[in-house]
């Protein structure tokens, strides 16, 4: 009777250890579940948005391209960039199409309401405009009773939209048209053919515009517009992909490709002063 006391109690632990090791190995799993593929994190990224992330030989290019490749390196795994078209991104991430976003999308309040942003470099805004043209933009204000041309999706519209509304109707001036593009090159290709009197983008965008069209396109603004932070964005729960990027970026940041890679594109190097300075505050 005793020995058949012991040995139930002992399958009872046994059984109870088995279940035990059971939850831990899928918690295990579901931990490791965080990055879709093993070995490899998947990024969105509208590759039109010339020189941080486009297409070059059918392979993708540019600043974001290779950051993430410096990340994914310092993380064991490999980066694969998948081209989606910019208003598609958010959506996508929710629906857990791609680990994260790579596509120097400006952190901003609203965003960061529905998804969560890692800081990794900064930028802001320049205008452009048809060389020799009379109409030379250097400032959202000089946009009243003007159509201008951008990528759907910007965070910069709001701020168009707002300087429409209380500088330019509450001045007695006409508002200011926008047409939206799917793509920044569209945009640009809109302005040549007239379709829009200037265009605003990206500030490293419009350089690399100038860069390749110099001949018939200027950046008109001569100062950046409204300086903000780009951020790689991550669903929101999903700290494992979060937390891997923040400690492989902080590495990152400290390396000679990181100094080289900037040096390359003729980017600004991100500070801890930045993020304080850039970051929303809601």
């Amino acid at each position: 009777m005793m020995f058949s006391a012991r040995t139930k109690r002992s399958k009872a632990r046994l059984i109870t250890t088995s279940l035990v090791g059971v939850v831990f190995s899928f918690s295990s799993l579901s931990a490791l579940a965080a990055f879709k593929q093993p070995g490899k994190i998947i990024a969105g990224s509208d590759m039109t948005f010339y020189p941080y992330e486009y297409m070059k030989n059918n392979k993708p290019a540019g600043f974001d391209i290779e950051y993430l490749d410096g990340l994914a390196k310092i993380m064991g795994r490999k980066a694969s960039n998948i081209d989606t078209r910019w208003a598609n991104l958010i959506p996508g991430l929710r629906g857990d199409r791609f680990d994260l976003i790579n596509s120097s999308m400006y952190i901003t309040a609203p965003r960061l309401k529905v998804i969560d942003m890692i800081p990794y470099s900064k930028s802001g805004e320049s205008i452009l405009s048809i060389k020799g043209a009379s109409y030379q933009p250097k400032t959202m204000q000089d946009f009243c009773g003007h159509t201008i041309g951008s990528m759907a999706g910007t965070a910069w519209l709001k701020q168009v939209q707002n300087v429409s509304k209380s500088y330019c109707v509450k001045k007695g001036l006409k508002p200011i048209k926008v047409r939206m593009y799917p793509t920044d090159p569209q945009a640009t290709q809109a302005m040549l053919a007239h379709a829009v009197d200037a265009q605003i983008t990206d500030s490293a965008v419009a350089a690399g515009v100038v860069q390749r069209m110099g001949s018939r396109i200027t950046i008109s603004s001569d100062k950046l517009l409204d300086p903000v932070l780009h951020g790689f964005g991550v669903k929101k729960g999903n700290e494992q992909v979060r937390k891997a990027l923040i400690a492989a970026i902080k590495k990152y940041r400290k390396s000679s490709e990181y100094k080289a890679l900037l040096k390359k594109y003729n980017m600004p190097a991100l500070t801890e002063a930045d993020i304080k300075a850039l970051m929303p505050k809601s």
